[in-house]
């Protein structure tokens, strides 16, 4: 691809939004879907006025809040809430998920904060910029002449009136003093004149709310060599500061630093005042809004969450903060067993150590699942205009409650219930990859009455600087190497592996043709055979697997639901045609997996899994461990293995082959000029396999709403998912081959074959 840095064969997951794209020109030649006629962008329903209410912020907006919140709504788009472009590499997963969450094109921006610079808590009147107007239709960041903003602002009195305003009853009673005889300031500060000046009194402005005396020495340091000169510092602060981290469907992720591009207590404290405004706004007639706070090991996860719940508090909404440092799946689960407004994880999955995130979920009607549209924007909008009209030292904060043990004690009973009374024992590693999962897991083992798994000690307690991994992902090369080397110690049947926040699960089995003796299984190959065991367990005992017995309408009698994500494997699809079972494809991320009416099981290829729908509305690893630990006992007590499971799975269902080409680009308009390639010039064939058909998602295709995605189908039964990565500039591939003819070994070669072919071919056709 012109402009590609480098290519991989894996990337990570998307946990974020896919959001629609212009509409596509007219294409010619091919058989493909496309626009509907007259059709039109979705539209989001208007957020009604915040209800009255004791510790809620002012509902007036001023001019410099709308102007923050249109420029937001502009630049809004794929968040899951993960890292920017500036911080590309920070997400890891598919390998990085993409690393999906990792936990996806670069973040979208949102407009620049209206902050006031408040140096002095004195009389002396400040600063506050409140527009920057580009004289040219250009977004580059030049300082050339043509391209230099202006810069609007206003000079704020100690009691917060703009200067010049009209004050005294008979301003509040509406009369304005004649502009004519006005008394004239003495004395005006000095304006910025140029786009450095108005960077750096944004950048003080910030660096006056900072409560955090690591971050504030970190600011105050680059201001300062900015003002010495220093280029390297300038460009430095033009990250943190030109756009700000966006609230989107994934909530928030990046690295912790200062600034509104990145992570920090500020981002957390803006973040949470909005959240509780958007809670009343949305509570329910005289019924006060709550929220459970979660946080995992992470650099200040802890600080965050105490952070939120504080604010939260002091706005009016009932705070309760999880006793401990817990996994993600415990939060969700705390959501829906305490019968919260909201949930608030505080965690960065599996990204690079000095990233942190903050994940929302909704009650209520919601279940307890992540945030989608138009909640996110409705978020986004409260938190943008927070950031526009409050000052975080100014926020009110109050006492908020810390939960009992009997919060995580309900999550694990209800956990360990998914699994019977183990048949056969198996020796198995376990591996917290430096996360929170190992306590909460021993527990759930312990009561469920698994034999307790030999631990990967290096990397079984909680630290926050992952030091034996390179990135605290399982699905990154070397991430399990020392389980590998563990559990040749002790000749492990089975490796399992959660991820920092155990929301998800690795998993590798003995193999001798493996340098390392182990072979990590696929999120597809985990995602299919937890699917086969959910379909046998939902169908019985209404469904007879020998003869095929249905009900009348062709389903099993209560068929339930699998789903998966477009991108994750089509073996789920079968599994649930050859048992009566119905079906669902989503968009990426569990937010819209745990959303699917009458679930039973859901996944995604990129290690995530929802075997327990009824408990907990978000990807599990915890409890997709004990479903898989369940399996294997039962495979034991039979006298075979998961490898032979997953041959016989191969027999009965076809061989499924998955790969999958990540391609980064250095410039993002790359990315859409493939897009629109592949659009306008569909192709005829991949490779030598010939196109029998392209669904573009671009303006919804069935029941999905719209993204930036192109399916290829060919006429071999092979599928092809193209689409721009939501948090990374990255063009990702998903190719998904089967076959259903001859042995098995022929069924593998086959299935192979045509996976080698549709790499060659795309990677071609993108390049």
């Amino acid at each position: 691809m012109t402009g590609a840095d480098d290519v991989t064969g894996a990337d990570r997951h998307d946990e974020n939004d896919e959001q629609p794209a212009e509409r596509p020109a007219e294409r010619t030649g091919g058989r493909h879907s496309g626009p509907p006629v007259d059709a039109t962008p979705p539209v989001t329903p208007p957020v009604t006025p915040p209800m009255t209410h004791a510790g809620t912020h002012a509902d007036a907006e001023t001019d410099a809040a709308a102007h923050a919140a249109d420029a937001a709504d502009a630049d809004s788009g794929d968040g899951d809430g993960a890292a920017t472009a500036a911080h590309a590499a920070a997400d890891t997963a598919d390998a990085a998920d993409e690393a999906d969450e990792a936990d996806e094109i670069q973040t979208p921006t949102r407009a620049m904060p209206i902050v006031q610079d408040s140096d002095n808590a004195g009389s002396e009147p400040t600063i506050a910029i409140q527009t920057i107007v580009q004289n040219s239709d250009s977004d580059s960041d030049s300082d050339s002449d043509d391209s230099a903003p202006t810069v609007a602002i206003s000079t704020i009195t100690p009691d917060g009136t703009p200067d010049g305003a009209a004050t005294g009853e008979g301003a509040r009673g509406g009369e304005v003093d004649d502009l004519a005889t006005a008394p004239v300031d003495q004395e005006k500060p000095d304006i910025p004149s140029d786009r450095t000046a108005a960077l750096l009194q944004t950048a003080r402005a910030w660096l006056n709310q900072d409560p955090d005396p690591e971050t504030q020495a970190q600011l105050r340091a680059l201001i300062n060599a900015v003002d010495d000169g220093d280029t390297v510092a300038l460009s430095e602060l033009h990250s943190r500061f030109d756009t700000r981290l966006a609230f989107g469907t994934a909530g928030l992720r990046g690295e912790i630093s200062a600034g509104p591009n990145r992570m920090n207590r500020v981002l957390v404290s803006q973040s949470a005042a909005g959240l509780a405004t958007y809670l009343w706004r949305h509570a329910v007639t005289g019924v006060t809004p709550s929220v459970v706070i979660g946080y995992d090991g992470r650099k200040n996860s802890h600080v965050f969450a105490t952070d939120t719940a504080a604010i939260m508090a002091g706005a009016g909404v009932r705070a309760i903060l999880l006793p401990r440092l817990l996994p993600t799946p415990v939060l969700a689960f705390a959501v829906r067993h305490l019968d919260a407004s909201c949930g608030v994880m505080v965690t960065a999955s599996h990204n690079p150590p000095n990233d942190n995130g903050y994940k929302v979920y909704l009650g209520g009607a919601n279940n307890g699942a992540q945030i989608v549209s138009p909640d996110d924007k409705a978020i986004s909008d409260e938190i943008l205009r927070v950031a526009a009209d409050e000052q975080v030292p100014l926020l009110p904060r109050g006492q908020y409650e810390t939960a009992e043990e009997d919060v995580v004690l309900a999550y694990i009973s209800a956990t360990a219930g998914i699994a019977h009374t183990p048949r056969a024992q198996v020796n198995s590693v376990y591996t917290a990859m430096h996360g929170v999962g190992w306590d909460t897991t021993r527990r759930v083992l312990v009561k469920a009455g698994f034999d307790l798994p030999t631990l990967v000690d290096a990397q079984i307690a909680p630290d926050a600087a992952f030091p034996t991994v390179a990135f605290p992902n399982p699905e990154e090369p070397g991430a399990l190497d020392l389980a590998y080397e563990t559990a040749r110690e002790v000749s492990a049947e089975l490796i399992i592996a959660n991820d920092p926040d155990a929301d998800r699960l690795a998993v590798a089995i003995p193999d001798l043709s493996s340098a390392s003796g182990y072979r990590r299984l696929s999120g597809n190959e985990v995602g299919a055979i937890l699917g086969w065991r959910a379909a046998a367990l939902a169908a019985s005992p209404t469904f007879d697997t020998d003869d095929g017995l249905t009900t009348d309408d062709g389903l099993a009698e209560n068929a339930g639901t699998l789903a998966c994500s477009i991108v994750s494997s089509p073996s789920l699809r079968a599994v649930a045609d050859a048992y009566r079972l119905r079906f669902v494809e989503t968009l990426t991320g569990f937010k819209w997996v745990s959303r699917v009416p009458n679930l039973v099981y859901g996944f995604e290829e990129a290690l995530g899994y929802l075997v327990n729908p009824d408990t907990v509305r978000d990807k599990d690893g915890i409890s997709a461990a004990v479903a898989l630990l369940s399996l294997v006992s039962d495979l034991k007590s039979e006298g075979t293995t998961l490898a032979g499971y997953l041959d016989r799975f191969s027999e009965k269902f076809g061989h499924f082959a998955s790969g999958q080409i990540s391609v980064r680009v250095s410039e993002l308009s790359t990315i859409a000029l493939v897009m629109t390639r592949l659009r306008e010039s569909p192709p005829t064939h991949v490779g030598r396999i010939r196109v029998d058909e392209i669904d573009d998602f671009r303006w919804g295709f069935g029941d999905l709403p719209p993204s930036d995605v192109l399916r290829i189908r060919l006429t071999d039964g092979s599928r092809v998912m193209v689409r721009p990565s939501g948090t990374e500039p990255k063009l990702k591939v998903y190719i998904d081959t089967r076959s259903k003819v001859g042995t098995l070994d022929e069924r593998r070669a086959a299935a192979q074959a045509a996976l080698d072919e549709l790499d060659r071919g795309m990677r071609e056709l993108i390049a």
